[in-house]
């Protein structure tokens, strides 16, 4: 049976599992395998250190190392880094010349020196037709500009969140899912921009971990605004928090006070006429 061993590519934040035949290798050993078409430098890592992040459906290995990467592979990746940051440089002082609306994020020249991909974030579509052909122009190579969301860019640039962690896009996630501003208010959280939303401005992806169980835990439970005959008499909901186990009401007195969930039975509802 081929072994199986952890790499991470430079450009490519989330490690993966790869076959790597009959090769002994070990952790920080260099590696070449077939990315999109492409023969690219990895690296080993340890399996360990992401084996748990792996959803079900990503841990069917698909890629091969083809061999141990050489000195000239090596150089390459080096002079690429280098290369880089140049054409970073390049593409941003033409961005400023001709005054384009657009952020530039990062740049990549594809293994083999046939491309280099720009991304860049714009509020609006972006004419770059001109910087392109300039940049082939000085570059000397095939110019792409892919234009990219703000989650893209967080991911790509990295950075703290405010629980203290890396950022989850960085760290562990392999696909961005839709986060609305329907989930906050289901975990009773406060509408406040600067609470819940991202580095990237836009809102937190962990506002999706536990929606679904807020849904499942409040099945059957009264909404906010409804009114229920309460053990202490007629009373409006003004907050269901699961996870205190409590629902917070309001007595026609104007008190508030709480009474506990396991307390409520659906037939406390008022229904309305």
């Amino acid at each position: 049976m081929a072994a199986i061993v952890g790499l991470k590519l430079r450009k490519k934040l989330l490690a993966f599992d790869a076959e790597a035949g009959e090769l002994e290798l070990r952790d920080g050993d260099k590696v070449m395998i077939e990315d999109e078409g492409a023969t690219v430098l990895a690296t080993v890592v340890p399996r360990g250190c992401y084996r748990h992040l792996l959803p079900d459906t990503a841990k069917t290995v698909r890629v091969k190392v083809v061999r141990k990467a050489e000195d000239a592979d090596i150089r390459q990746e080096d002079l690429n880094i280098r290369m880089e940051k140049d054409y970073f440089k390049a593409c941003q002082r033409k961005i400023v010349q001709h005054d384009l609306p657009m952020k530039l994020v990062d740049v990549t020249i594809e293994p083999d020196g046939s491309k280099v991909v720009f991304f860049f974030v714009a509020e609006n579509r972006v004419d770059f037709r001109v910087l392109v052909k300039e940049l082939a122009s000085e570059l000397r190579a095939r110019i792409e500009m892919r234009q990219i969301g703000a989650r893209t860019e967080a991911q790509i640039t990295g950075g703290v969140g405010c629980c203290g962690r890396e950022l989850c896009c960085t760290g562990f996630l392999r696909k961005f899912c839709p986060v609305t501003v329907k989930m906050t208010k289901e975990q009773g959280l406060p509408l406040d921009p600067e609470k819940i939303s991202g580095v990237c401005g836009r809102l937190m992806c962990c506002l999706a971990y536990e929606y679904d169980t807020y849904v499942e835990m409040k099945a059957g439970l009264p909404k906010i605004g409804k009114r229920i005959n309460s053990p202490q008499g007629l009373a409006k909901v003004r907050q269901v928090n699961v996870i205190s186990h409590k629902l917070i009401i309001e007595l026609e007195d104007g008190s508030i006070t709480d009474m506990n969930i396991d307390d409520y039975k659906p037939e406390m509802l008022v229904r309305q006429q």
